[in-house]
């Protein structure tokens, strides 16, 4: 069994994403590590990765036949859901894991007790600390593809991210004046502010958040509806519409909420849970999707 840490450092602060059965906590962003593996080192061939967000990077950098086992919450891609194990990444079980003989553990860096045991035990582990940039998002592609063997496939995937990314930018009308949101964790109206990284990809389109108001410091604020009715804002995301039901349906029904511009403008946007909170490949979903409501909404 390897004995080199893949690490990656934390720089930031934390995001929490509330109640939607994936990657909860996001710290700070993961930089790469200059303890990785040798590069003469075999490629590990047997990878146990307990975040939901790590198992789409190394799925999609080719990795996934490396891949032994995954969380419960690793439902994506389905050929990574069909490797569920009863692994938690919330409550790891060491033995459980050890037992099953990786050659690497991927964690998100968020349980230190799991990292102290996984040292103590010789187990080979990296740690993808929750992006607070694309830059960070990028880092960690490149850094699972040196990890195990596959760098030109995650440089390329990271180019056409990028590639991708730039488009909207390009894409993008320009509005009379700044468009104001509200993304909504929950039924219970928790929130985002622009310190999340979530905030922050609405930020690269230009966006307000209507949110950062009512933060005091706290980036998931609770809002209330009579502060959300006041702030009237120009879009609203919807990011628990699978685990909670939401809809621009049952937006539209909550009191009040029918004369909010973004209800009569029918910019109530509903978006994809898992990849509202998650950091990997498929926020280049996110980011065009919320792209094209922006682009719809000055366009009409």
């Amino acid at each position: 069994m390897k004995r080199a840490k893949f690490t990656g450092l934390l720089v930031g602060c934390a995001l929490v994403v509330a109640a939607c059965g994936d990657d909860t906590v996001e710290p700070a962003a993961a930089v790469p590590s200059d303890t990785a593996a040798p590069a003469t080192e075999a490629p590990p061939s047997a990878i146990i990765s307990l975040s939901p967000t790590a198992t789409e990077m190394l799925y999609a950098i080719g990795a996934g036949d490396q891949v032994l086992a995954v969380d419960d919450f690793s439902n994506y891609p389905p050929e990574a859901a069909a490797k569920m194990s009863g692994l938690s990444g919330y409550e790891p079980n060491v033995e459980a894991i050890v037992g099953l003989e990786p050659d690497l553990v991927v964690t998100d860096g968020s349980n230190p007790a799991l990292i102290e045991q996984l040292d103590g035990l010789g187990v080979a582990h990296w740690e993808g600390l929750a992006a607070v940039s694309f830059d960070d998002v990028y880092a960690q592609i490149e850094q699972l593809g040196a990890a195990t063997g596959h760098a030109a496939e995650a440089a390329a995937l990271v180019d056409r991210m990028r590639s991708d990314v730039a488009a909207v930018r390009a894409g993008l009308p320009e509005p009379d004046e700044p468009l104001t949101y509200y993304h909504e964790l929950d039924s219970t109206l928790y929130s985002v502010t622009s310190a999340t990284f979530i905030g922050a990809v609405y930020a690269e389109l230009g966006l307000v958040n209507i949110a950062d108001a009512a933060g005091d410091g706290n980036p998931y604020p609770q809002l209330s509806a009579e502060f959300i009715l006041a702030e009237n804002p120009d879009l609203i995301f919807l990011a628990c519409t699978l685990y909670c039901g939401e809809s621009a349906a049952t937006v539209a029904a909550r009191p009040g909420w029918g004369e909010l511009d973004a209800v009569a403008n029918g910019a109530v946007v509903e978006m994809n849970d898992d990849i509202a909170s998650r950091w990997g490949p498929r926020i280049v979903e996110y980011f065009q999707a919320v792209g094209a409501a922006v682009a719809e909404l000055v366009a009409s």
